[in-house]
């Protein structure tokens, strides 16, 4: 069974942020970048051309697919910044998020136009417990579904 296509890279999430044209966009990405280098306590890997990701975990499904995934991330998309949590928005996020502000949600993205549109602190909390769930629940950063 094959894995993910997005892996990681040797490119410098830096450089990568610095050709971001849109200078809010820009500031912004630097602002959630340097909060995750903080909570993760992990260094910056780009994963494919656009996508920022702080440690990593091997995954492994019930069907025989795995792979290969970051702890959290983000990426400063053309829409919106999207943010990569790896726990539940229902359950272990719903309460943190009434306080968020502006945002969406995927299955494990949060999607943010701007962060002035967001409290910044508790996007950190965001950042914080979806660092924290993965930890303690796979602690060898390894997961099977």
């Amino acid at each position: 069974m094959s894995g993910n296509k997005t892996k990681p890279t040797l490119k410098k999430a830096e450089d990568f942020l610095n050709t971001i044209e849109h200078p809010q966009k820009r500031a912004d990405s630097f602002e959630i970048l340097k909060i995750m280098k903080d909570v993760s306590k992990e260094k910056p890997v780009m994963w494919g051309e656009s996508i920022i990701g702080f440690g990593n975990y091997h995954y492994k499904y019930k069907t025989g697919r795995e792979g290969d995934w970051f702890v959290v991330g983000f990426s400063p998309r053309k829409q919106n910044l999207t943010v990569y949590l790896n726990i539940g928005f229902e359950d272990q996020l719903k309460s943190t998020l009434l306080k968020l502000g502006k945002y969406k949600t995927g299955v494990s993205c949060l999607y943010i136009n701007k962060l002035k549109d967001v409290d910044v602190g508790i996007l950190r909390e965001l950042v914080e417990k979806s660092v924290s769930y993965m930890k303690k629940n796979y602690p060898d950063g390894f997961v099977q579904t």
